[in-house]
């Protein structure tokens, strides 16, 4: 549904730590570098960007807006939640279902420490497994 998501900072090497260790956590790895920017994703699908505004300007977060990554099981949301509030992130909603959206919605909310809003969402059962 979308080839890429930009997430702007004002401190790549803050955000480096932070994404070195939340994104791992959902199986996202960095396909290929760039000078100055953070890449999480697969080489010719979706894929994580996270750098200073082009512009130059102070980066910005969206009000009512988040990026969400879908986690392979619900440990792997746990995960997440664990390594974002211990990186240096900001809890915005603990792991747990969200049966509002469907039965076995669990979910987790953060924000990384420029203040973006992200989550990671497993839509499985629990005793689902992958393949």
């Amino acid at each position: 549904m979308f080839s890429h998501i930009t997430l702007g900072t004002d401190d790549l090497e803050r955000a480096r730590r932070f994404y070195d260790a939340v994104m791992p956590t959902l199986g996202l790895t960095s396909p290929f570098t760039l000078p100055g920017t953070l890449v999480f994703g697969t080489m010719t699908g979706p894929k994580l960007f996270v750098v200073p505004p082009f512009d130059g300007n102070p980066a910005t977060t969206g009000n009512g807006t988040h990026a969400a990554f879908i986690a392979p099981d619900r440990a792997s949301v746990d995960a997440f939640h664990h390594a974002a509030l211990t990186h240096g992130g900001s809890d915005e909603g603990a792991p747990g279902l969200r049966p509002q959206y469907h039965p076995h919605y669990y979910g987790a909310y953060v924000r990384d420490p420029d203040g973006n809003k992200l989550q990671a969402v497993c839509h499985r059962q629990m005793d689902d497994r992958p393949g």
